[in-house]
């Protein structure tokens, strides 16, 4: 058997969680003998190898100007193009897509199933059905992630900055208004916005397409599931698989050693992860600053993935200038992640959006050091207040001080978390998941070819 697997990006370029994920499940793949390769759309075409994986990227035509039509709709032409030609060359029975974006799109899936491959879709991030990406509504609380063409035009166009009358007012218009201005040629700025429910109509539509051309649609938690079933998609096309520590544990990979604290019994707090508003960490820095009081040190290992995180960075870094308990340090390889976490008495993971996993999570419990996070999708899911940590209100940085001098202020309660911890689910049981829907799939699909045949 072959497969290629379709990331949103993939090293040397920077890699968060999903490539982290799909580095691990294509390894473990080619362990029991699945042919697996990386395909990743870029600026341009070519062929190489990273650790033993064969990477193949795909020319794009995505960047400034694009038609707003094929970013919101079907997607980018050149890189169905592009991808047909890998298809072409590798010849899989598998395409198994790990992002949903302009340049992984309905089209490519499109060409794999010409090719009569079959595709599986495994949604990562909230981008997979909510155009904003984050799947709070306004940016304040948790949606029920249905598209519906009128409230996502809403909440993005707050997003964008309209006040809440505007943004209604905005986001009634009929979609053929945004039409019209499109085939005017009118895009970019207060136009773009005007355009909200042609482009939002686009984007629900396309997705749609995309998961319906889909053979199985992987939900990694709970909360995707639900938002798979809310929106239309028969329950047997839904596998739940949860994520699974990516890494080995090797004892003989040791991390960089950590800040010390000039306060011996000080709670040791690390946070770990990208830098960007969703994941919160200025929250945490503010309920440190709220309680100058708090016995405890905050060491963040933060992650650039845009140009964005660069200012964010700063500014971080400007409100925790003049608190000696807060330190920053670079990232360090995933490797060396839960040796790392060893030396910490718990992990902060303080997001502001609807997380599928987080993996550090599961990183955090190999560690054996419980988790004070958002009491939001994925992080609740795998952490159980009061046993293996604790859950807080996210966003609200009086109720993070709270947590964290509540865990300060009590020895036998962190201990008491520290024995709740269980083993975390390992990757194997997720590669060993996986392909068992390889296998049904391709199992399936020589009964078709058998029974056309036997006609």
């Amino acid at each position: 058997m072959k497969a290629i697997l379709l990331p949103f990006s993939f090293y040397p370029d920077v890699a968060g969680g999903s490539e982290i994920f799909v580095e691990s499940l294509a390894h473990h793949l080619q362990a029991a003998g699945i042919q697996t390769s990386i395909a990743v759309a870029s600026p341009e075409t070519r062929k190489y190898e990273h650790q033993g994986l064969v990477v193949r990227r795909f020319a794009a035509a995505a960047g400034a100007g694009v038609d707003l039509r094929k970013l919101y709709g079907e997607g980018d032409d050149l890189a169905a193009l592009e991808f047909a030609k890998v298809l072409d060359e590798e010849q899989p029975q598998i395409v198994h897509f790990h992002s949903f974006t302009m340049c992984h799109s309905v089209k490519l899936v499109r060409e794999a199933k010409r090719r009569r491959c079959k595709v599986l879709f495994t949604y990562h991030v909230p981008t997979g059905t909510c155009v904003q990406g984050t799947l709070m509504r306004n940016g304040q609380c948790v949606c029920d992630g249905r598209m519906e063409t009128r409230r996502c035009s809403r909440c993005v166009l707050r997003k964008w900055g309209l006040n809440p009358m505007a943004a209604n007012a905005v986001g009634s218009l009929p979609p053929s208004v945004g039409r019209l201005l499109g085939r005017a040629g009118f895009q970019g700025g207060a136009w773009t916005a005007l355009r909200a429910t042609e482009l939002i109509e686009l984007q629900h539509r396309a997705t749609r397409e995309f998961i319906s051309e889909a053979d199985r649609v992987i939900a990694v938690c709970y909360w995707v599931k639900q938002v798979l079933l809310l929106n239309g998609v028969p329950e047997n096309k839904i596998a739940l698989t949860r994520y699974g520590l990516t890494q080995r544990l090797d004892a003989d990979r040791q991390p960089p050693p950590r800040s010390r604290s000039d306060t011996p019994s000080a709670l040791r707090v690390v946070l770990l992860g990208r830098l960007d508003p969703i994941k919160g960490v200025h929250v945490l820095i503010e309920a440190f600053l709220r309680d100058r009081s708090l016995n405890a040190t905050l060491d963040v290992y933060g992650v650039n993935q845009s140009v964005g995180a660069n200012s964010y960075q700063e500014s971080l870094q400007r409100l925790a200038t003049k608190d000696s308990r807060i330190s920053f340090h670079a990232s360090v390889p995933a490797a060396q992640i839960v040796g790392l976490l060893k030396q910490y008495d718990c992990l902060a993971v303080p997001s502001q959006w609807l997380e599928t996993g987080p993996l550090v999570v599961l990183e955090a419990f190999a560690a054996g050091i419980p988790v004070l996070g958002s009491r939001l999708g994925g992080i609740a899911e795998l952490v159980q207040d009061d046993v293996n940590g604790m859950l807080v209100e996210a966003g609200s940085a009086e109720a993070w001080a709270a947590g964290l001098a509540k865990l300060a202020g009590d020895p036998q309660l962190l201990e008491r978390l520290k024995s709740g911890i269980r083993p975390p689910r390992m990757m194997a049981a997720v590669a060993d998941e996986t392909i068992a829907l390889y296998e049904q799939l391709v199992s399936d699909r020589r009964t078709t070819d058998s029974t056309a045949n036997g006609r």
